[in-house]
């Protein structure tokens, strides 16, 4: 009897750890992001590796909403753990309540450039809009800075621009029409949309990454505004275009994390491996955009690090998420007016 006892408890023991083991193995959390090759990036460089170290399942959703983020959280049925999220956003949704804090006991908050992190989230990746033109439409022509766009005698033809109001189009704008760097927040924005009223005519809008390497590389538009990585891919595919990196201009993306997550702990556990070193440098090396993880530099790339922003810092303004976080929808009503003029 007492044999049968004992059999019965290491039986129950052993279905115990079964259970649990399978547990963990069934634990998935959700990844949000904008599609395309970038997600795709995502999920080599931190989605594939996060799985096979720590056995749990990394599901891709997408692309990145921000009303049905919001929806979530407010109705408490939140289906997603870690979404992909512009900065500005991020530092937005934060002073709503819609995130979770961060857990920088996981986390290594030191490592990160403190202009991609907060309390709130983490940078996925930085960026920076430069100006990219067409070679063979310019007759061999380079234009260096933000003015070229407003030069249509110098460099005609069409110029494509981004389309929604967030960080950049204003802010290069305002460059061209001679403001400095360090004078351009609060945004002008009178002179700013003044500006762009002189080629409003010659601008065609892009919406996505795919659709302005289209623009730039058939010669639709002679040059415009550019997500650095799109033109690298382009010039890796042999396609006619250069690129100035003067006053390029950073913009970031985060990871964030919805508030009442289901899976908050395995969720801050990712965003650990997706800022950590090798997660970043890995993530760049494949994309041309940035870490955010000051000690990945030294793991990227040595043919890839000079079309990165990180060989560019000298030239670059950081564009003011947080300005953006407060003023971004009373100055999205205005864009949205101006367009339909």
């Amino acid at each position: 009897m007492v044999l049968n006892k004992r059999a019965a408890a290491v039986l129950a023991a052993s279905l115990l750890a079964i259970t649990c083991n399978a547990a963990i193995a069934a634990e998935s959390i959700s990844f949000v992001s904008w599609g395309g090759s970038t997600q795709d990036a995502q999920k080599q460089a931190w989605a594939d590796p996060f799985s096979k170290a720590s056995g749990i399942k990394v599901v891709q959703d997408g692309p990145t909403d921000y009303g049905k983020l919001k929806a979530m959280v407010e109705s408490g049925n939140v289906q997603w753990d870690v979404v992909d999220v512009e900065a500005d956003f991020a530092l937005r949704a934060a002073a709503e309540g819609l995130l979770e804090p961060l857990d920088f006991k996981v986390i290594q908050r030191d490592k990160i450039d403190p202009r991609f992190v907060s309390d709130y989230g983490v940078g996925s990746f930085f960026f920076s809009f430069v100006l990219g033109y067409n070679e063979g439409k310019l007759g061999g022509k380079a234009p260096q800075d933000w003015t070229a766009l407003f030069d249509t005698k110098t460099f005609p033809g069409k110029r494509a621009l981004y389309k929604w109001p967030s960080p950049g189009v204003l802010e290069l704008a305002l460059l061209a029409d001679g403001v400095p760097a360090d004078k351009l927040y609060p945004l002008d924005l009178d002179r700013a949309f003044k500006k762009l009223d002189t080629i409003k005519k010659d601008i065609v809008w892009w919406g996505g990454g795919a659709q302005s390497q289209q623009l730039l590389a058939s010669g639709e538009a002679s040059l415009g505004q550019f997500w650095n990585g799109r033109i690298h891919a382009l010039q890796e595919d042999g396609a006619p275009v250069g690129v100035s990196w003067k006053q390029n201009l950073v913009m970031a993306d985060f990871l964030v994390i919805p508030k009442g997550s289901k899976n908050k702990e395995a969720a801050m556990r990712f965003l650990a491996n997706s800022s950590s070193a090798k997660g970043q440098a890995d993530f760049s090396n494949l994309t041309a955009y940035a870490p955010v993880n000051t000690d990945s530099v030294q793991r990227l790339d040595s043919v890839l690090a000079p079309n990165l922003p990180t060989a560019y810092a000298k030239d670059q303004i950081t564009l003011d998420f947080a300005y953006w976080a407060k003023n971004g929808q009373t100055i999205a009503t205005r864009w949205n007016e101006w367009l339909l003029k």
